[in-house]
């Protein structure tokens, strides 16, 4: 696979793409291997799912593809950069004008309202933010009764919705989810996924998420299956019942992260 990409968005872009990445941790006898030569494509607008058993490296892909963590071998390109060799400086720029992360753990600051967790991107970016795009984004995740609530007067499900809003706002190439509905009720679950949908579908933002959840992969486009570092499957457009059988016949795999 050649990665020919210049641009995050456009017709025909790829804003993640991965080259025989392999990821391995320790030496010697202790070495682990959490990738074992992983190759995708995602284009602009597809909302990917990502799954396995527990230790497949679903959250140590995610975090190559992001520029989170490097690849032993192989390469990431992430809207158009190739990330080999690339300062934490330079990986920094690049994350924060081109990607969101929704996370389990929500990743909200404490001591700031839901309104400024959401502005909080610009204002890191040295960009003064704009209240509408607040507002707008708020309004879009049914929160717009909570923006002057801090985290911890809200329930775990609007504390994801903030995360999701935040990400929305932003205007991402790329979105990142790992496990994002984890910790949510079935209802309050739905409803994020929905949103994650919407954003593929009518924002043409690109989404990887990583899930257990068949219900959740049901959501994407695109369900990848990992077993051992490695890619097993793929599936178009399954449903629920499909991704949960086809689960069911993976090995537990082992040695990897």
């Amino acid at each position: 696979m050649s990665a020919t990409v210049t641009s995050g968005r456009g017709a025909g872009a790829t804003p993640v793409v991965l080259e025989q990445v392999t990821k391995t941790y320790g030496a010697g006898d202790g070495t682990v291997r959490a990738l074992g030569g992983v190759s995708l494509a995602l284009q602009e607008g597809s909302f990917t799912a990502v799954m396995g058993p527990s230790g497949s490296g679903k959250s140590t892909l995610l975090h190559c593809a992001a520029g989170l963590d490097a690849p032993t071998t192989g390469r990431a390109v992430l809207v158009g950069q190739d990330l080999t060799g690339l300062s934490e400086d330079a990986l920094t720029r690049l994350r924060r004008d081109n990607v969101a992360f929704v996370f389990q753990s929500f990743n909200l600051i404490p001591t700031l309202t839901a309104a400024q967790n959401v502005a909080l991107p610009e204002l890191l970016a040295g960009r003064r933010p704009d209240e509408r795009t607040t507002d707008a984004a708020l309004a879009r995740v049914g929160l717009t009764d909570r923006r002057c609530h801090r985290p911890s007067e809200l329930s775990g499900g609007q504390q994801q919705r903030v995360a999701i809003a935040r990400a929305l706002a932003a205007r991402a190439a790329v979105l990142f989810a790992d496990e994002p509905t984890g910790a949510l009720d079935t209802r309050t679950a739905a409803s994020i996924l929905g949103l994650l949908r919407a954003a593929a579908v009518e924002d043409r933002q690109t989404i990887m998420m990583t899930t257990h959840d068949p219900v959740a992969a049901s959501y994407a486009d695109t369900v990848i299956f990992l077993v051992d570092g490695r890619i097993v499957e793929q599936m178009t457009r399954p449903s629920a019942d499909q991704i949960a059988a086809r689960l069911s016949k993976l090995p537990s795999g082992e040695n990897v992260r």
